[in-house]
């Protein structure tokens, strides 16, 4: 019998009404490398198209009773940092057939927004809830097109004071210029310059993005599905889009993560690890509870992997921020996902996951120097991103203790995009948060499977 570990939680619907108080751009603190009219180069890790995004996430602070003020020590901190880790100050541009690179010229750097709300922290219900209704505390441009980072600051910070003396700290990066890893290298040095009232840097930042370029001819090993563009024939899409769908939040004990794990391993007995079982039972629970057809149809997990470690010839300097992820892809029929058992897709995501290596990583930057995809491809695909190993609460600790909650906020605007989270930063348990988009009619069903009250095969 399955132990009962998946709680559904609830959010309240919010509106979050607030005053903008200032909109500054922040330069860096002192003379950088970088000229007026410099570039730097972006690798194609760093310029596919699924890193030409803003990552918004939003931290909430109570308030500890210290008197900084905190819009001034956030923004001179961040001008400080912005020192060593001047590419964030500057933009995004196309150069030869497309490509992006990041270049330098006046009255550019990161943008700083000042905010107050007549609310206080406990108006908003439970913080530990990721809930769309914060998106007031992110700023975007009004008439923002989707997707743009053209142009665009790098760095978008909203600071907003709540009445009880709390605050939240709204941020938009450029995944561009970093990957998770990359974002939270950043931050720390951010927050521990904030908390040091000066410069602190460890590692020192390194940018290197060359040691990425294509080979010259390109070689590509792979077929690369997680690229394909297909034209969806099945129903997943078209549930997803036709209506607006609602954001559901589970929390889900360490507990029950072990039983899927040895549930997942018990037929075939290979070794996984909890997120390949957790994936599989997500994606298995996913398509069956949206009842996808036609059966035969062939679908897609899509789930990026850390490449750090698989680098063995030329191993990354030390304080290397960029991006070095490659997408893995798992594709199973809908039949075979929602009748087989849950080993045979938790095999599936472990192959993919496996199969990402050095190799796999050179072939991905001359796929895309050939064929540079430009339209993010949605066809029968989920996309699972995790970020439990990611220390978001550790890194955020700006010198008002660590905040009450640290994450995304809205994944309705990409709705077949999956996020496992760690909860609450400081408990060391390995509960995780799981965030996922549905229709109103799948919810119910989708909770049921996740809980394993229908029964699934192991």
């Amino acid at each position: 019998m399955a132990p009962a570990g998946v709680e559904e939680l609830h959010f309240p619907h919010l509106n979050i009404p607030i005053t903008i108080k200032s909109i500054t751009p922040v330069l860096p603190a002192r003379p950088v490398p970088a000229a007026d009219g410099d570039t730097l180069y972006l690798s194609n890790l760093d310029d596919s198209i699924g890193a030409r995004v803003f990552t918004p996430t939003v931290y909430f602070y109570r308030s500890n009773g210290s008197q900084k003020p905190v819009v001034s020590v956030l923004r001179y901190a961040l001008s400080r940092i912005l020192v060593p880790y001047y590419p964030f100050s500057g933009r995004l541009r196309e150069a030869k057939k497309g490509k992006l690179e990041v270049f330098f010229g006046p009255e550019q750097g990161a943008l700083f927004i000042e905010a107050q709300t007549e609310m206080t922290l406990d108006n908003l219900g439970d913080v530990s809830v990721p809930n769309p209704a914060w998106t007031t505390l992110i700023y975007k441009f009004p008439d923002e097109e989707q997707y743009k980072v053209i142009d665009m600051p790098l760095i978008i910070a909203q600071v907003t004071q709540f009445s009880c003396g709390g605050f939240s700290l709204g941020l938009r990066m450029c995944h561009c210029i970093c990957d998770g890893l990359g974002a939270m290298q950043f931050l720390s040095g951010w927050a521990a310059s904030a908390k040091a009232g000066s410069l602190v840097i460890n590692p020192k930042p390194c940018w290197d993005r060359e040691i990425f370029r294509p080979r010259d001819p390109p070689k590509i090993e792979y077929p690369h599905i997680e690229y394909k563009r297909v034209v969806d024939g099945s129903t997943l899409t078209k549930s997803l889009w036709q209506v607006k769908p609602i954001q559901k939040c589970y929390r889900i004990n360490r507990e029950f993560q072990s039983h899927l794990k040895n549930l997942a391993q018990s037929v075939r007995g290979f070794p996984c690890t909890t997120f390949d079982a957790m994936a599989a039972h997500v994606w298995r629970s996913f398509v069956e509870a949206l009842e996808v057809k036609p059966l035969d149809y062939e679908l897609r997990l899509t789930f990026s992997v850390n490449a750090r470690p698989k680098l063995k010839t030329q191993p990354l300097k030390d304080g290397f921020y960029g991006n070095v992820v490659c997408v893995a892809c798992a594709s199973s029929t809908v039949s075979g996902l929602v009748n087989g058992r849950l080993s045979d897709a938790t095999g599936l995501i472990r192959q993919a996951r496996l199969a990402v290596s050095e190799e796999y990583l050179r072939s991905t930057i001359d796929y895309v120097e050939v064929d540079r995809p430009r339209n993010l491809e949605f066809g029968g695909k989920l996309t699972i991103t995790q970020w439990t190993r990611f220390s978001i609460y550790e890194c955020s600790d700006f010198g008002w203790g660590r905040p009450i909650y640290a994450g995304p906020i809205d994944l309705t605007p990409t709705p077949q995009v999956c996020i496992f989270l760690p909860e609450g930063g400081a408990n060391s348990d390995g509960t995780m948060l799981l965030c996922i988009c549905l229709p109103e009619s799948a919810s119910h069903r989708f909770g049921q499977l996740l809980s394993l009250k229908d029964s699934q095969g192991s």
